[in-house]
């Protein structure tokens, strides 16, 4: 309505995979976005947005951000320290806040292994709870863009994957989707504390995630199951050991069931989650598609 102020939304962690999906959302349904990012002369994001300085380890550089907000979409991504006195601040000063946590609570394998990461969500929901924050928790599986940083190389340079437990099943979801349901979650009614699981719409394994990747460039990719042995050889000093650890555990605990599939995204949004072929689609460039197959027939019709 004309003449009616609408407070700005402040997206913290905007300049990552989901907060930049977020801030896309969230000016596409016309909500004012402030996004807070330790170095705004490098945020990148549209001119329409409003870019503060604020460092979550630095919680006093949080308040010019906060000043007149109505919600904050808060996702942690700085060590710890300093959660108690960030929440203390997003409670003077916003009416609620939307937490990207992960599904901690859910009970499936692929979820209960120990995690540090998990547990720092765990903690940062209990202080907001505590502070009195009206809140939404946002719980997505795995992303599907971790096939970029898994597969990615691998597949340019060449036509094999070398990956453990091949056989464990998960559902990717694509970062787009979760950012729908955050929007939906600042910029809607009824969302108050609302609890959602998201994953993607099906059930693949990682050998068939790597293979819809092939069928959608068009070139067959082969899968080379290694050992968790192998595997963390191959990832050491490129990987944090506990992550290694932790993925590794998680694989082998859903070995020989399905992965949990919600229909949280169709819920909330009212459009079902894409699969990840559709994701893989969308991003097949990064995998060398069309000018890799075409590079590979003009050196053989040249040979």
């Amino acid at each position: 309505m004309r003449g009616v102020h609408v407070p700005p939304v402040l997206v913290i962690g905007a300049t990552g995979r989901v907060g930049r999906a977020v801030v896309a959302q969230l000016l596409g349904a016309g909500v004012p976005v402030r996004a807070l990012t330790r170095r705004p002369d490098a945020a990148g994001l549209p001119a329409a947005v409003e870019v503060v300085a604020g460092d979550l380890t630095v919680p006093d550089s949080l308040d010019a951000g906060l000043q007149g907000v109505g919600a904050v979409f808060l996702l942690w991504t700085a060590p710890p320290g300093t959660v108690p006195a960030v929440v203390e601040r997003l409670a003077l000063h916003a009416q609620r806040v939307v937490f990207l946590s992960s599904p901690h609570r859910t009970p499936h394998p692929f979820f209960q292994q120990p995690n540090p990461m998990a547990a720092l969500h765990a903690d940062i929901e209990r202080l907001i709870a505590t502070a009195g924050l009206a809140s939404t928790i946002i719980r997505p599986g795995i992303f599907a863009s971790n096939a970029l940083h898994w597969w990615a190389a691998p597949i340019r340079d060449g036509d094999v994957v070398r990956w453990p437990y091949g056989a464990a099943e998960t559902a990717p979801i694509d970062e787009r989707d979760i950012a729908a349901v955050v929007a939906r979650a600042l910029n809607g009614d009824g969302h108050a504390g609302g609890d959602y699981v998201l994953t993607g719409p099906e059930s693949l394994s990682q050998a068939e995630q790597v293979n819809i990747i092939g069928a959608v460039i068009g070139r067959p990719i082969r899968f080379e199951e290694l050992s968790p042995e192998e595997f963390r050889r191959e990832t050491a000093g490129r990987w944090p050991g506990p992550v290694v650890d932790m993925l590794l555990t998680a694989w082998r605990a859903t070995i020989g069931r399905p992965a949990l599939v919600t229909s949280t995204v169709a819920d909330v949004v009212g459009s079902p989650a894409r699969t990840f072929r559709q994701w893989v689609a969308d991003h097949a460039s990064a995998f060398g598609d069309a000018q890799r197959v075409t590079e590979s027939e003009t050196r053989r019709d040249s040979s």
